[in-house]
C-alpha cells in the first residue's frame, strides 16, 4: 500500500520550520517503501527550499531518516544538531513558503483537477498543493 502525504507545507512543528513536518513524513514513508509513487521523498520545490534554509544536505537528511526512522521530535533534534540556521533563516524560509505562488498553468490544472473554479481566490502554492493532496488522497485511499 502506498500513502499520499497530507501534512500541509504550511505546517510547522515546535522548531517553527514550515514544511519540515511534511518533508519528514514523505522521507519516512519513502524509507518504509510506502510513499505514493507520485511524490518524491525530497524533491526540488519546498523540500529543497527547506533543506537549504536549514543548511542540511538532501542525501544526508534522507540517509538519516532511512537509517534512524526517527519520530518527528527526534527529527527536529537532529536538524537542530546538524543544521546551520537561526531564527532569521527560519523566518525568511517561512515567508518564502507562504509567499510562493504557482504559475497560472499549474494553478489552473490543480483547480480543474479538484473541481474548483479558477476565480483568483486561491493563488498560493500551499493551499493549491493541499487541495491537490486531499483530492489525490480521496481518489486513491477512499474511492
Amino acid at each position: 500500500m502506498s500513502i499520499i502525504p497530507t501534512i500541509s507545507s504550511g505546517t510547522a512543528g515546535p522548531l517553527g520550520v514550515q514544511h519540515l513536518p511534511r518533508l519528514w513524513q514523505k522521507a519516512s514513508l519513502d524509507a518504509a517503501g510506502k510513499l505514493h509513487a507520485d511524490y518524491p521523498a525530497a524533491g526540488a520545490g519546498f523540500d529543497q527550499m527547506t533543506l537549504d534554509a536549514l543548511g542540511i544536505n538532501r542525501e544526508t537528511f534522507l540517509d538519516y531518516i532511512k537509517a534512524s526512522k526517527p519520530n518527528y521530535v527526534a527529527c527536529e533534534a537532529w536538524v537542530t544538531e546538524n543544521g546551520k540556521f537561526d531564527a532569521a533563516a527560519i523566518a525568511a524560509h517561512n515567508g518564502a513558503v507562504d509567499g510562493y505562488n504557482h504559475d497560472d498553468a499549474t494553478r489552473g490544472g490543480i483547480l480543474s483537477a479538484v473541481g474548483r473554479a479558477d476565480d483568483g481566490s486561491v493563488l498560493d502554492a500551499v493551499n493549491l498543493n493541499n487541495l491537490e493532496d486531499w483530492n489525490d488522497f480521496h481518489g486513491a485511499e477512499i474511492a
